[in-house]
């Protein structure tokens, strides 16, 4: 499947620490501009209400790393029944590290503002 990219500039999920309760976790984002506006799209794991060893694994991809490329990988399904084609977009975060070992794990939107947002800069 091809990879896709915007205006053929690589994208990359951020990570940023937070203090929550005593402890430190990390908020993962794409920074990007919709209509000249600086906009931070929160990312999640794809189960993050019922998995929540997602974001272990999101740690586990970034390990010391403060940035990952965003890979943007186009899908379509047929429905059997209707004939219908649904098409849309898998994000996966990628990394590689020194030995060459890649590290990914999938993602979305955190919410439905995200979605909106991430919609609007692919299609800037």
């Amino acid at each position: 499947m091809e990879e896709k990219k915007i205006n053929d500039k690589q994208l990359y999920v951020h990570k940023e620490p937070f203090e929550y309760n005593g402890k430190i976790y990390n908020r993962y984002f794409i920074k990007g501009v919709v209509r000249g506006r600086e906009v931070k799209i929160d990312i999640a794991p794809p189960n993050k209400d019922t998995d929540m060893g997602g974001y272990t694994v999101l740690d586990i991809v970034f390990g010391e790393l403060d940035r990952a490329e965003l890979i943007i990988e186009p899908y379509e399904i047929k429905d059997e029944k209707t004939h219908r084609v649904i098409a849309g977009n898998r994000f996966i975060v990628r990394t590689v590290d020194e030995d060459g070992k890649t590290y990914e794990c999938a993602v979305k939107p955190a919410r439905t503002s995200d979605k909106s947002l991430l919609q609007m800069l692919l299609s800037e």
